[in-house]
């Protein structure tokens, strides 16, 4: 997974009992109800992470983090509803990867994928996986890619979204495996694993959180982690490439934080440092791990540098596999 050095912000410090904290600059934050928006169903990864940090957030600051989950087109919807919020911290939207893939799967948006919004943190990086309702006659990624090759095209893949990592990376797997598959969109990891579950859909493509305790259950085959490597949180299951050779193969998910552009600086900043002081509680470590996820922070600054990068590396790839609206 992706590591950044972590840069210190600086301590700050709370008056016992009070009713909120006090931002950088003399700023009260916040003093009233803080709405986080997800773009996607509940039940995913990132409605899962969106949830943790609700709760810490309200524990740490004294006054309700709520989660408003508002599905629909990848995650646009929401993301539009924050870029015309008011940039008074009160509003805040937790995002993936999949924020800067859309900038290029959609040929217009309703916003700037740069300029709209102020980026606060990433909180966590997770693997997606790759996977199969146990019905399915294979036991390994190679077996699936030579099931898909003696059926082009016919046999159906789950995905959380278009545009999503789980739909993205899916298709730069058949790209360099040389097979077609037939994707099948949901709003979120939730729906789209319960659609395999129930045998609706054959194969799975979602991140590691919501289809690891079907795994364990035998409810669900996981063939392969889409990091370079077999990740810690799951070792038992073989990186894409280790499971079928094709070298290079990544597809990492970031979960971030975003606030509308023109947020104040110290409210960004106390948000971005509350985040960090989060992240090195165990008990936060624990939750995190359980979910298939690694807590991770970086600066507004490096925040935004990331979502730059991913723009241009996943806009390649949504161009050159035709994937773009």
């Amino acid at each position: 997974m992706q590591k950044r050095a972590r840069a210190a912000l600086g301590m700050f410090v709370f008056a016992a009992g009070s009713a909120f904290a006090q931002a950088p600059a003399g700023v009260a934050y916040p003093v009233k109800t803080v709405r986080i928006l997800v773009g996607f169903a509940s039940g995913g990864g990132i409605d899962i992470a969106a949830r943790l940090y609700a709760q810490r957030l309200t524990e740490a600051l004294g006054q309700s983090f709520i989660v408003d989950n508002r599905p629909g087109a990848g995650g646009t919807i929401a993301s539009e509803l924050l870029a015309k919020a008011p940039a008074d911290g009160y509003t805040l939207l937790m995002v993936s990867v999949t924020h800067a893939i859309n900038a290029t799967l959609y040929s217009k948006l309703p916003y700037d994928t740069i300029k709209s919004f102020a980026p606060v943190t990433p909180v966590a990086m997770q693997a997606d996986v790759i996977a199969v309702h146990p019905s399915l006659p294979v036991k390994s990624l190679r077996e699936l890619i030579g099931l898909a090759r003696s059926k082009p095209g016919t046999i159906s893949y789950a995905h959380a979204g278009n545009g999503t990592m789980m739909h993205v990376g899916m298709e730069l797997f058949l790209s360099m495996a040389g097979v077609k598959m037939l994707a099948v969109p949901y709003n979120g990891s939730g729906p789209s694993t319960v659609a395999v579950l129930g045998g609706q859909v054959p194969v799975l493509s979602t991140s590691l959180p919501p289809a690891l305790p079907h795994a364990k259950a035998g409810k669900l085959r996981i063939l392969a982690v889409t990091t370079a490597r077999r990740t810690p949180l799951a070792p038992e299951y073989p990186s894409v490439d280790e499971a079928a050779g094709l070298k290079g193969y990544e597809a990492v998910v970031w979960i971030g934080l975003l606030a509308p552009a023109g947020t104040p600086q110290a409210i960004v900043s106390r948000l971005n440092a509350e985040v960090e002081r989060i992240q090195q509680t165990r008990e936060l470590k624990e939750q995190m791990a359980q979910q298939g996820a690694d807590p991770y922070r970086d600066t507004p600054a490096g925040f935004a540098e990331l979502i730059r990068n991913d723009i241009a590396k996943w806009g390649k790839v949504v161009r050159e596999t035709g994937l773009q609206q």
